[in-house]
């Protein structure tokens, strides 16, 4: 099929290297003409594992062109909707994007073409949307097919998902567009992948929903965790304890710093904001709780380094490893591992930053902070070592070699992610979190 993408950002630039991965023809849009170049020529402006290897065959194979100019767009048969919708100032999304994206697509549009927004929307956008779309151009019709990416894991995410939503409106419109959804997913949809069909509303709030239900379950085991240090209580001894119960199961109950990224934060925060404009903001009063645990984290982190290093940091050299908000990504967005490396800063230690893949866009967030080459350059000399991220490298380190490296053995393992006993009998004094 002949796709258009709209918006480069982290999920179009997947989206529509990914739509040529499966052999379609895909145009991919944005206005900013620095991305466009480096995309074009072959550069992932971010760091996901995969998205190089499947864009430079894209390129190679011609199906995949990108361009600033939204008329090239025209006579494709589906037109997917990546642009952000980041936090405005309220915690609202800010939908500027999607509708100046909208806007800008409808005068390119044809009738029986399909619009299909990803992005992750308040609920009664979609109606509001497929209105403007049928007004500007009859016979075009606006459908919803949420996306469900983890970062890290995002090419898999798009090419082989654990299921699609399409939200479609009743009739015939709605019929046409399921089919040609199922032409574009055709090979995952073979391999056995389920889809759900749903209206619109339904499929606005999917994406969101699970975003909230998986931010409560971090905060849950973080709250444990609190508990656990006060009680003597191992809270990764609880969580795999109750994880064995298959309706609560062990994925996302690992207690450390909180989440961060562009999702998660802004997601729970958005969804309080869309229930306080329908008059149900108690239904969703709990994410607050949800949202303070998390921050909460971050503080109890800098008071543990605190407390470590006698009851000051100013002066003391902080060895930070860690600066992604997870592993397998160079996104700093709201991350914790960053934030508690700035306050550290602010506190007045001397702060040695290490991330695999993170180092030059928490430089433009905090270019005040020292940041270095390796870990074993973060270390040397510390008088505390923090974990913040979990990347294969960290967990790998020798604790014996980081010993003979530190002016004081004191880790704090941010995410529970070392082996203790062996930290610990390398000489470390060792403090997880919950544990």
């Amino acid at each position: 099929m002949r796709i258009s993408v709209i918006g480069c950002g982290y999920l179009g630039a997947v989206h529509a290297a990914s739509m040529a991965k499966l052999g379609h023809e895909v145009v991919a849009v944005d206005v900013d003409p620095t991305k466009i170049e480096r995309l074009a020529a072959g550069e992932a402006p971010f760091f996901e594992p995969g998205l190089p290897e499947i864009l430079t065959e894209a390129l190679a194979s011609g199906r995949i062109r990108f361009t600033t100019e939204m008329a090239e767009v025209a006579g494709s048969a589906v037109h997917f909707l990546a642009v952000g919708t980041p936090q405005g100032p309220t915690g609202a999304a800010d939908m500027r994007y999607v509708d100046a994206a909208v806007a800008s697509l409808t005068p390119h549009l044809s009738a029986g073409e399909f619009v299909v927004g990803k992005s992750t929307v308040p609920v009664g956008t979609a109606a509001r949307l497929a209105a403007e779309v049928e007004a500007a151009v009859p016979g075009a019709t606006l459908v919803w097919n949420p996306e469900f990416l983890r970062e890290g894991f995002a090419v898999q995410d798009t090419i082989s998902p654990d299921r699609f939503v399409y939200g479609v409106p009743e009739g015939e419109a709605g019929e046409r567009a399921v089919a040609a959804l199922d032409e574009v997913y055709a090979q995952a949809l073979a391999a056995g992948t389920p889809r759900l069909v749903v209206n619109l509303p339904t499929a606005e709030l999917v994406k969101i929903s699970a975003n909230a239900f998986l931010a409560t379950k971090i905060s849950f085991i973080n709250s444990m965790a609190e508990i656990a240090e006060v009680a003597g209580a191992d809270v990764t001894a609880l969580a795999d304890a109750i994880g064995h119960d298959d309706r609560i199961g062990r994925k996302f109950l690992n207690a450390g710093l909180g989440f961060g990224g562009g999702c998660l934060p802004k997601d729970i925060r958005a969804f309080q904001a869309r229930a306080d404009e329908l008059g149900v903001g108690e239904s969703l009063a709990f994410l607050a709780d949800v949202d303070a645990t998390n921050l909460r984290r971050r503080a109890h982190a800098v008071d543990l380094a605190t407390e470590m290093l006698g009851g000051t940091v100013t002066g003391k050299r902080v060895a930070v490893l860690g600066l992604a908000f997870k592993p397998n990504s160079d996104d700093v967005r709201d991350s914790p591992a960053l934030d508690i490396a700035a306050r550290l800063h602010e506190l007045g230690a001397s702060v040695a930053a290490y991330d695999p893949e993170a180092i030059e866009t928490a430089r433009r967030l905090h270019p005040e902070l020292e940041y270095v080459g390796s870990p074993t350059e973060a270390v040397t000399g510390a008088d505390i070592v923090l974990v913040l991220t979990e990347w294969s490298v960290f967990r790998a380190l020798d604790a014996a070699e980081v010993a003979s490296l530190v002016a004081s053995p004191v880790v704090v393992d941010g995410r529970n992610c070392l082996d203790r006993e062996a930290w610990t009998a390398a000489g470390f004094t060792y403090r997880g979190m919950g544990r």
